[in-house]
């Protein structure tokens, strides 16, 4: 029985740090670094970088610098970490980044210029990034500006090259190849940096895609690659919440707000303590699924605080625990369900639930 009608997040390190090691077999001889952005997709950057940094990881990216900032506090001392910030040099922040050792992914010429400004008035050579674009069109040097920058790279010291695939999770996507091809016509013009080009789906793609550095975000969060589960990976979110209440009703009735849902037949339900103010779609209404023990049952609808579950036929009592998402209740199935990718599953996990890390050593 429970105390209080509180969803729990649990997030198993050990299966992070199993995650980790999987990717690392398929990618080798190419370094696994993860991408820990958006506070570790949702569920906490600090601890999973600690772990993470156990199992042998030595290179993180993020997305800002107050990222950046707030993961290099959380690893140092003890922790010494190549720390990639994917946003770049953003106006203003040139100092911040050198001072604290973190490399910008730089991406434009007036970023190049920045950095190179700074590192000659500090002086010192400044270890960098470089981010082209080979055709997913987002960020990135275009392919002369690359060259540009090849040729006369000043102060700046570039260890790593890197680019993005905007159609790794479709492998018969003729726009992987093309960003390869690019990819690998530029690498020549940079002798002396290291090169990244697949992340989770990206790796899947053959080992060219992995290149010498492999950038996991999802799948090191149990998603699967292509957007459907993958048996070598486990779930390291678990999000659980108990039956407050059991109701019979009767066909024809309607359920929680609106005609959303009617009953076409008499139905048990259970009213379950958790809601998209945990961080669950609304979305996922009428078409995800909770897990009672061994059962899988229909989510009838997702209100703040609330979801109303399908009992069917199922023994179920006030206070017993229901999966809302974890090793039964998958975050890629999920995702199918909410009409969306198990990447905005994660993030959108509120800091309502309880959070318990499992695996902290």
């Amino acid at each position: 029985m429970f105390e209080s009608p509180t969803a729990r997040l649990s997030i198993d390190l050990d299966a992070l740090a199993h995650n980790f090691h999987a990717l690392s077999a398929d990618a080798a001889p190419a370094e696994i670094a993860p991408v820990v952005k958006a506070d570790g997709y949702g569920l906490g950057a600090g601890p999973i970088a600690k772990r993470l940094w156990t199992e042998g990881a030595r290179s993180f990216f993020v997305a800002r610098l107050s990222e950046a900032s707030a993961l290099r506090a959380a690893l140092d001392p003890g922790r010494p970490a190549t720390i990639y910030v994917l946003d770049g040099l953003a106006l203003g922040a040139a100092q911040r980044l050198g001072e604290a050792d973190l490399t910008p992914v730089i991406s434009t010429l007036p970023q190049v210029r920045a950095a190179d400004e700074w590192a000659k008035r500090a002086g010192r050579r400044w270890p960098v990034a470089v981010h082209v674009n080979t055709g997913m069109n987002r960020q990135g040097l275009s392919l002369d500006e690359a060259r540009v920058l090849a040729a006369a790279p000043g102060a700046l010291d570039i260890i790593l090259l890197l680019s993005h695939l905007g159609s790794a999770a479709e492998p018969r996507d003729t726009r992987n190849t093309e960003q390869l091809e690019r990819f690998q016509a530029l690498r020549p013009l940079f002798p002396g940096a290291r090169a990244s080009l697949g992340a989770s789906a990206g790796a899947r793609l053959g080992p060219e895609y992995s290149a010498d550095i492999v950038r996991p975000g999802i799948s090191l969060y149990g998603g699967g690659p292509f957007g459907q589960p993958d048996p070598r990976l486990r779930a390291v979110a678990r999000l659980t919440a108990p039956i407050l209440e059991i109701h019979e009703l009767q066909a024809g009735d309607r359920v929680s707000y609106g005609a959303a849902v009617t009953l076409e037949r008499p139905a048990r339900v259970a009213v379950v303590a958790a809601g998209y103010a945990d961080g669950l779609l609304r979305s996922a209404r009428g078409k995800g699924r909770g897990w009672l023990g061994e059962r899988s049952l229909p989510i009838l609808a997702v209100d703040m605080d609330l979801i109303v579950l399908d009992l069917q036929d199922a023994a179920a009592s006030v206070g017993d625990e229901v999966e809302l998402l974890g090793p039964r209740a998958h975050l890629d199935e999920l995702a199918v369900a909410a009409g969306t990718v198990p990447h905005e599953i994660l993030v959108r996990l509120s800091g309502r639930a309880e959070r318990v890390y499992l695996g902290v050593s």
